[in-house]
């Protein structure tokens, strides 16, 4: 770790810089904010109509309850509000800020904003191709605009990470659905030049990538390291694409990554590991080890990626094995008095004369929700008992799983609720981190979860406190909402609709899809702008809310997906034929052409 420590006279030079920042961004965009009837909403605004549920028979041969048409309707008109407004103001950018009716590139070195790499665009077309109907004239405009205007012979940096899951993986999945070969194409295209994020001595990926050159770039703040879920979770991707194009190389690099995460295991005696790795060595490094940022997706691809090859590659079933054991031995907690299952994070401390030692926080991350669904799948597919071919819905715990299988299943279904307990805010959505048990102040009492909170405002989301944690709030707060550092909030945040969409296609029990309406109805209530889109709620415990200017793609790509899916029929995109990837994107699985060399 660095010993730089800030000077007085840099700190001062840092607040000025950002406070001149800040006063620009006031004077250009503030305006329009403030004009927004949306920016400010009370709990009355914009009611949700309860609707009844009608239920539409099975496919044929296909057991389960069958679509709940309203719902999955509703859902239907939620994407193409929110679409709609985008291909409106800012057809061909990254990224859409619905409350200023403008879109924006991810990497500076594309400003022009009609000439993005695709993110909300790829990320969006098999949401859009599944949904089908009244959705089909704006896939077929966005069809044009990849074949005719994506173009990855962009310089800048770009995330590795983020552009392997949203565009590489949104392209992959809408070929598979469409079979639509402009989308292979431009897939491989873009697989290529991500290659060259390999180029390491360890053969970890760079964080980010010249999309022009083909070369990987360190991390500015930390050039030796690369996160371990980073690092770790490209893998369903390229193992795809290698297979749809019969380049082997594709292959290889990805499952090089995992070759040297697994040589590294355990750590401490432990197989839940830091989340940074070693772009030299490639040990894992840090002081931290959660399951939420930086560490989630590595344990959600050891599973995905045996999925993913039908079962052909065992020793990710080990691996797999082995971290969930270790979360149980390690990570997994209860409250005193609800009995909340929620899922702990380790850090180091100085425990004297150099030692170190590892205590246990109880803070866990929005993102840890993914993680229920993902026990539950893991415990129906891996851990059967002998003679068992496959799970029952809902699964015999008793007879057709093997007690580590019950116990994942056990521990997923009480996260589950715990995520959802989560919920009971004054809008209904989940923060983006909660503290369990009470603090200090007596904050949590008998709900016993709270949101933590700096001088007397909502905590920062992480990327934003990397940048201006050390500054005092009221500095930046008082300038603008947008430049706040004490939002902590992405209320779109699909983790949770992911579990449930997962338990409910393992269980068939309506409880999941009444969870799945009520998020998606606070939604609507609290985060959907009359004039298209929807943004970012700033606090979930306050009313009335304040919104901030985002409408991440992963809202179209992941939230409406998973909550299309949770009231479809399950005939369309069954489990047993696909793996999403962790952005959403549905990939086939399928017995490898590319014979594995793993470990």
């Amino acid at each position: 770790m660095s010993s730089w420590a800030p000077r007085p006279s840099r700190i001062i030079l840092f607040v000025l810089v950002l406070g001149a920042t800040s006063v620009f961004y006031l004077l250009i965009f503030s305006p329009e904010l403030l004009s927004s009837a949306s920016f400010l909403r009370d709990d009355d605004d914009v009611p949700v109509k309860k609707s009844s549920s009608k239920i539409v028979p099975g496919s044929k041969g296909v057991p389960g309850r069958g679509a709940d048409v309203v719902k999955r309707d509703a859902v239907v008109a939620a994407f193409k509000h929110a679409w709609s407004a985008y291909e409106r103001d800012a057809m061909g950018a990254d990224e859409y800020h619905p409350l200023t009716h403008r879109g924006e590139n991810l990497s500076p070195s594309t400003p022009n904003t009609s000439n993005g790499i695709g993110y909300t665009i790829a990320d969006s077309l098999d949401t859009m191709y599944l949904m089908g109907g009244p959705l089909t004239p704006y896939y077929t405009r966005a069809r044009s605009w990849v074949a005719d205007s994506l173009s990855f012979n962009q310089t800048g940096e770009f995330s590795t990470f983020e552009t392997t899951i949203r565009v590489l993986g949104g392209l992959l999945a809408i070929y598979h659905l469409s079979g639509d070969d402009i989308y292979r194409i431009k897939a491989e295209d873009l697989g290529d030049r991500l290659l060259g994020a390999f180029e390491t001595k360890s053969g970890l990926p760079y964080p980010s990538i010249n999309l022009m050159t083909g070369k990987g770039v360190p991390d500015h703040y930390s050039p030796s390291r690369a996160s371990t879920a980073e690092a770790t979770t490209v893998q369903l991707e390229f193992r795809y694409l290698a297979e749809i194009t019969g380049k082997e190389k594709f292959w290889r690099k990805a499952e090089g990554a995992m070759r040297v995460a697994r040589e590294h295991v355990p750590v401490n005696g432990r197989y839940v590991v830091p989340i940074y790795m070693d772009l030299g060595g490639g040990g894992f490094s840090g002081g931290e080890v959660r399951l939420g940022s930086r560490g989630d997706s590595y344990y959600e691809y050891l599973l995905k990626q045996y999925l993913q090859t039908n079962n052909t590659e065992p020793a990710y079933k080990e691996m797999y094995e082995q971290a969930m054991q270790s979360v149980h031995d390690h990570l997994v907690k209860q409250t005193p008095k609800r009995n909340m299952t929620y899922i702990a994070e380790l850090f180091t401390r100085v425990v004297g004369q150099g030692k170190v030692d590892w205590t246990l926080s109880s803070k866990q991350d929005h993102l840890v929700c993914f993680f229920a669904g993902s026990l539950m799948l893991g415990a129906t597919t891996t851990q059967l008992r002998p003679g068992v071919s496959h799970a029952s819905i809902p699964p015999d715990l008793t007879n057709e799983l093997t007690e580590e299988g019950r116990r994942d299943w056990e521990t997923g279904r009480e996260l589950m609720d715990t995520c959802m307990r989560t919920h009971e805010t004054k809008t209904g959505l989940a923060p983006e981190i909660a503290q369990f048990g009470e603090n200090e102040g007596g904050e949590g009492g008998e709900r016993e979860w709270w949101i933590k909170r700096l001088h007397g405002s909502s905590y920062d989301a992480r990327y934003m406190l990397r940048c201006v944690l050390s500054l005092p709030s009221p500095l930046l707060s008082s300038f603008s909402p947008r430049f706040s550092p004490l939002r902590y909030l992405i209320v779109n945040r699909p983790e949770t609709v992911e579990s449930l969409f997962i338990a409910y296609r393992l269980t068939h029990d309506l409880k999941y899809r009444t969870h799945a309406w009520d998020i998606f109805s606070a939604i609507e209530k609290y985060c959907k702008i009359p004039g298209g889109g929807y943004a970012t709620v700033e606090d979930v415990d306050e009313l009335p809310v304040r919104l901030d200017d985002k409408q991440e793609t992963f809202f179209l790509s992941e939230t409406l997906k998973y909550l299309f899916l949770t009231f479809e029929d399950e005939g369309r995109v069954s489990l047993k034929d696909y793996v999403f990837n962790t952005e959403g994107h549905p990939m086939p699985i399928f017995p490898p052409s590319i014979t594995p060399q793993f470990p």
